[in-house]
C-alpha cells in the first residue's frame, strides 16, 4: 500500500500524474531502466530478488569442482587422524566477515576440526599472534570482489611467511587479486562463483548467501548428494521468503524507527550481525542499528532499547534453544522497551514464539538453524533496502558523501 513516507517515489519527473506506485520488491525491478537507474535501484532489488535462483547455480559451480575441491581437502588432512587435521580459519572482512560466523558451528560438526572466525581486519595487523609455528592451518578466504586491501596484504604474508597455512578463496570475482595470487601453488584452491552474484550495488546481498551457501556445500563435500536436498528447501523458503519480507519491510519502514536491535543464537548469530550492518550501511547511518546473541543482549545493550526501537529475534527452530528466545521477546514486551517486536522462525516453534512478539515471519520448511542463514537474511536486506529508500536515499549507492564504497579503499599496509 502506498504511504506519505514513499511519496518521493512518485515525484513529477517520473510520473507526472502522480499516480502512486506499488513498491513492492518486483515493482522495483520492473521499473524502467532509467528509473532504477535515478533512484539508485539498478542493482539492489535485482540481486535481492535473485537469490534463490542464484543458490542452484552455486550449487551446480559446486558439483563441477567437486572432485577438484575435495582432493586439496584431503591433501590438507581434513579427513587425517583428529590429531593431525587443520585448524580452520575463516577469514573475511564485514559481510564477508560474518559468512566466517554462519559456518563456523556447521564446518566444526560436519569436519570434526577446530574452527575459528577471524576477521581480515584483526588478523592483518596481528598475524604471529593467531598462527603458531608447526601447526597445520586451513584458511578458509571470503570476499566479493578478492580485492579487499586487508584480504590481499593478509594472504600475501600468510604465503611468503607461513608454510604451514594451506589457503581456499571464495570469490564472486573471476579478476580477483586473491586469485591470482594464489595462481600456481599447491598450497592454495580457487573457487570461484558466478557473475551474476558479483554484486555491482554498494551492500553485498546476493554475494553473501552464495558464499555461505558455497560454505555449505564445503561443510557437505563427501554427502552432497544429502546437502543437495536441503538446497532444494532452500530454495522454496527463500522464494516465499521474499514476498512476506517485501510486505513486512515496506510496513516498518514507514513508521520511522530511529533504532533497529537484531538478535540470534547460533548461526543465526550471523543474520543479525549482517542484517544490523545491511539497514545502518543502506541508510547512511541515519537508522541506528545493533546486534547481540539471544543471551548476551541482558549483559548491558539492553540499555540501548528504547520506545523508537525495532527488535528483531531470529528465533532457533530448536524447541530448547527456541525458549531463550521466547523468554527474552517476553521480557522486553514487559519492560516495554521497544516500539515493535519481530520474530522469523519455523512452524515448529511458532506456538513457542508467536504470542511473544508483534509479528512472526515463518519459514515453513523443516530446515536446521545451521543452514538458515541464507533464508533469514532475506528480511534484514528488505528492511535496508525499504529504510533506505523511505529516507530519500539510493539504495545501490546510499553514503552521498562517499563515506563508504563498494570495495573498501586502499590504505597503508605495513
Amino acid at each position: 500500500m502506498f504511504h506519505p513516507k514513499f511519496d518521493w517515489l512518485c515525484r513529477t519527473e517520473f510520473y507526472p500524474k502522480r499516480i502512486p506506485i506499488v513498491t513492492s520488491l518486483q515493482s522495483f525491478v520492473a521499473l524502467p531502466e532509467e528509473e532504477q537507474t535515478a533512484r539508485g535501484l539498478l542493482f539492489t532489488p535485482k540481486e535481492i530478488a535473485q537469490q534463490p535462483a542464484t543458490w542452484k547455480t552455486t550449487l551446480k559451480i559446486f558439483e563441477e569442482n567437486q572432485q577438484r575441491i575435495s582432493d586439496f581437502l584431503d591433501r590438507v588432512g581434513v579427513r587425517a587422524t583428529l590429531e593431525q587435521r587443520p585448524m580452520v580459519m575463516l577469514i573475511g572482512a564485514g559481510t564477508s566477515d560474518y559468512i566466517g560466523h554462519a559456518l563456523e558451528l556447521l564446518l566444526r560438526r560436519r569436519w570434526g576440526c577446530e574452527v575459528l572466525t577471524v576477521a581480515s581486519t584483526k588478523l592483518l595487523p596481528n598475524l604471529t599472534d593467531y598462527v603458531v609455528p608447526g601447526r597445520r592451518y586451513l584458511w578458509i578466504s571470503f570476499s566479493r570482489s578478492g580485492d579487499s586491501p586487508e584480504g590481499v596484504a593478509v594472504l600475501e604474508q600468510a604465503l611468503e611467511q607461513c608454510p604451514e597455512v594451506a589457503h581456499l578463496i571464495v570469490t564472486c570475482n573471476a579478476q580477483a587479486r586473491m586469485s591470482e595470487i594464489c595462481r600456481g601453488s599447491e598450497r592454495a584452491c580457487v573457487v570461484v562463483l558466478d557473475d551474476a552474484v558479483n554484486d555491482r550495488s554498494l551492500a553485498m546481498t546476493s554475494s553473501f548467501t552464495n558464499m555461505v551457501l558455497m560454505g555449505q556445500c564445503l561443510a557437505n563435500v563427501w554427502s552432497l548428494a544429502e546437502y543437495a536436498e536441503v538446497v532444494e528447501l532452500l530454495v522454496g523458503a527463500g522464494q516465499r521468503m521474499l514476498q512476506h519480507a517485501a510486505e513486512h519491510a515496506e510496513r516498518i519502514a514507514a513508521k520511522g524507527f530511529t533504532r533497529v536491535c537484531f538478535v540470534g543464537g547460533g548461526a543465526l548469530a550471523s543474520v543479525a550481525k549482517e542484517s544490523s550492518l545491511k539497514v545502518l550501511e543502506m541508510t547512511a547511518g541515519q537508522v541506528q542499528t545493533m546486534s547481540e546473541t539471544v543471551l548476551g543482549l541482558r549483559h548491558g545493550p539492553m540499555a540501548a532499547l528504547d520506545t523508537q526501537t525495532l527488535f528483531v529475534c531470529f528465533a532457533s527452530g530448536d524447541e530448547r534453544r527456541a525458549r531463550y528466545d521466547r523468554d527474552l521477546l517476553g521480557e522486553i514486551g514487559r519492560k516495554k522497551i521497544a516500539a515493535e517486536t519481530v520474530a522469523l522462525g519455523t512452524e515448529a516453534t511458532r506456538l513457542e514464539i508467536a504470542p511473544y512478539c508483534d509479528s512472526y515471519l515463518s519459514i515453513d520448511a523443516a530446515i536446521d538453524d545451521a543452514y538458515r542463514p541464507v533464508v533469514d537474511v532475506i528480511f534484514g536486506q528488505m528492511l535496508g533496502l525499504y529504510f533506505s529508500v523511505a529516507h530519500h536515499l539510493k539504495p545501490d549507492s546510499p553514503s552521498p558523501g562517499g563515506v563508504i564504497h563498494r570495495v573498501v579503499q586502499k590504505f597503508g599496509i605495513y
